[in-house]
C-alpha cells in the first residue's frame, strides 16, 4: 500500500442545523458530550494516523474555531474562499501537504457505532488495500437513499495517490470527480461497515446520535448542574438544567430553566432549540 495520510473535512457551514450551527460549527457540535471533530481525530489515531504530518483538517466556514479546536493535534488548511471548497476542492488545495500520498478521507460528521469496541472499525475498510482502487465505507441503505447499490456511504472513503493528483484546484466533490469515474472503470470498492451510521447532518441524525451514545440511559458531565427529572438525554459541560428533559441534549453551557420541558430537543445556549 502506498504511504497513507488522512484529511478530515470541517470546512461546511452545516445549514441543515441551523440555527445551531450559526455561531458554532457543525464539526464542533457535541455527540455524547464529545466533539464530532474530537471523535473523527481519534479514530485516526487507533488506526496510526495522528499529528500535523499525517492528518490534516480544513477550515473555511468559522474557520477561527475550528483552527482553535484542532490546535497542534493536526495540519490545519485554511480555504481562500467565502464558501468551502467542497470534497474534491479540499485535497487539491492540500496537494501540498499530500505530497503524492494516497488519502484516507474522513467527514467530521460522521458518528460510527461499531458492533466490536475494539478501537479498529475502520480495519476492513484499511486492510489488504494495495493502493490501486477507491474504496468507501458503506453501511445498508435501511429505507434511507441508496448510494452504491443496495448501500449508503458511511464517511470514510480510501483515494489512490494518482487520482488525489489529478484532482483540479477548483469547488468540487469527490463523489463527481473520483467515485463515481471510478466506479465506471472498475476501480470502486464498497466495504461494508460493521456496525451503525449517522451523518449528524441534520436535528434529527445528530438527536439520535448523541442517545446512542449515551447507551439508552443519560450522560451528564460531571460539572453540570441539573436539579430537573432526566430521561434518555445528554447534559453538557458547565449547562444547567431546572427544567425537565426527555429524549433531549443540552449542549455545553447551555440552560434549560425551571417550567421548561424539553422533548426530543436540542438546546444551545439559554434560548436555542432545534427538535429532532
Amino acid at each position: 500500500m502506498s504511504t497513507l495520510c488522512a484529511v478530515v473535512f470541517a470546512a461546511g457551514e452545516g445549514i441543515r442545523l441551523r440555527p445551531l450551527t450559526a455561531t458554532l460549527p457543525k464539526p464542533l457540535c457535541p455527540v455524547g458530550n464529545v466533539p464530532l471533530l474530537d471523535r473523527a481525530l481519534a479514530r485516526l489515531a487507533q488506526h496510526r494516523l495522528s499529528g500535523p504530518a499525517l492528518v490534516a483538517v480544513n477550515a473555511c466556514y468559522l474557520a477561527d474555531q475550528v483552527a482553535d479546536h484542532v490546535g497542534g493535534r493536526a495540519y490545519l488548511s485554511r480555504e481562500p474562499g467565502p464558501t468551502a471548497l467542497g470534497t474534491a476542492g479540499a485535497l487539491a488545495h492540500l496537494r501540498d501537504w499530500i505530497a503524492g500520498r494516497a488519502v484516507l478521507a474522513s467527514n467530521s460528521d460522521a458518528y460510527l457505532a461499531p458492533r466490536q469496541a475494539d478501537g479498529r472499525d475502520l480495519a476492513p475498510l484499511l486492510q489488504g488495500w494495495d493502493g490501486s482502487t477507491v474504496r468507501v465505507l458503506a453501511v445498508p441503505a435501511g429505507g434511507r437513499p441508496a448510494e452504491f447499490g443496495d448501500r449508503r456511504f458511511a464517511g470514510f472513503s480510501l483515494l489512490p495517490p494518482d487520482l488525489v493528483t489529478a484532482l483540479p484546484p477548483t469547488k468540487a466533490e469527490l463523489v463527481t470527480t473520483v467515485w463515481r469515474p471510478a466506479e465506471r472503470a472498475g476501480r470502486l470498492e464498497v466495504i461494508t461497515y460493521d456496525g451503525d451510521y449517522l451523518d449528524t447532518g441534520t436535528p434529527a441524525d445528530l438527536l439520535a446520535a448523541n442517545l446512542d451514545a449515551a447507551g439508552g440511559g443519560s450522560l451528564v458531565a460531571p460539572d453540570a448542574e441539573v436539579s430537573g427529572p432526566l430521561s434518555r438525554s445528554v447534559v453538557g459541560a458547565g449547562a444547567r438544567v431546572r427544567g425537565s428533559l426527555t429524549r433531549s441534549v443540552v449542549f455545553p453551557g447551555g440552560r434549560v430553566e425551571t417550567g421548561e420541558d424539553l422533548v426530543d430537543a436540542i438546546r444551545l445556549g439559554a434560548d436555542i432549540t432545534v427538535h429532532g
